[in-house]
């Protein structure tokens, strides 16, 4: 059963595509038509791209990884920081930093700032600092977390990237590409999708649009983290018995040692 349908999608407008003179052709296989001077996407193809990336997604949320969600336009901030949170995984919201993954050791130093920020304010040493240091201090804990709050418990680079708008996020997408960390993205009919690996043929332009596709992918991560969820808590209750075995195994052995004495 598809995650999504066709009505589901018209209704939230994702067919809605770029004018005409602001295609990029590589889009043409996901363009059903042209409508006043605007392409109009296939949400035939849509529906069924959703299914491929929700499905990969799922499998990414199981094996225990963490998908980077990155949205630094204004229609899809709110939508991602919310989807994100729900299912536990890392955001960005505000500017990509360059580097983000490519010199990642360099952002886990700013994020590791901030925890030694928060300590100082924990342990009293805060207290000790004059006015201004203390200003100057929690200016610079302010930025960092603004820019890098939200992937304070990234400790190491992530399995994939969600982008919302490939053309605005493209930095992303490149360092993403370089080091071989599959991208899935929102692609509009003005983006090349040829830089991403799963493609989402959609308006990447309206909120109900965003938020309807990333319900769907959402749910798919959801179940990925259960069904982990599960099968460890499977593998610890087979694992107990055989644990209770040895135990007894060794008290006997013990016993056995003992009375030999």
């Amino acid at each position: 059963m598809s995650r999504t349908n066709f009505d589901e999608l018209l209704e939230a407008g994702c067919h809605f595509g770029h004018l005409k003179r602001k295609w990029n052709p590589a889009m043409a296989p996901y363009i059903f038509m042209e409508r006043n001077g605007i392409h109009i996407i296939d949400l035939h193809k849509t529906v069924i791209k959703i299914d491929e990336a929700a499905a990969a997604l799922k499998q990414i949320a199981k094996s225990g990884k963490k998908i980077l969600f990155v949205a630094t336009k204004k229609q899809a901030k709110q939508v991602v920081a919310d989807k994100a949170t729900e299912v536990s995984m890392p955001y960005i919201t505000e500017r990509w930093a360059g580097g983000m993954l490519t010199n990642f050791p360099t952002i886990r130093k700013a994020v590791k700032k901030m925890a030694s920020i928060d300590k100082m304010s924990n342990d009293g040493t805060f207290d000790n600092l004059s006015k201004r240091e203390k200003l100057q201090i929690s200016r610079q804990r302010a930025k960092l977390d603004k820019n890098l709050g939200s992937i304070a418990d990234l400790t190491r680079l992530p399995s994939a990237l969600f982008v919302i708008d490939v053309l605005k996020e493209n930095i992303a997408v490149k360092e993403a590409k370089r080091l071989g960390i599959p991208v899935f993205g929102i692609v509009d009919t003005n983006s090349n999708p040829d830089s991403v690996d799963f493609v989402i043929p959609a308006n990447d332009d309206a909120t109900k649009s965003i938020e309807v596709i990333l319900s769907a992918v959402n749910s798919a991560i959801k179940e990925g983290l259960e069904e982990r969820k599960a099968e460890k808590q499977e593998n610890e209750a087979a694992e107990a018995p055989a644990e209770k075995k040895e135990r007894k195994a060794r008290g006997a052995k013990k016993a056995k040692e003992a009375s030999a004495e």
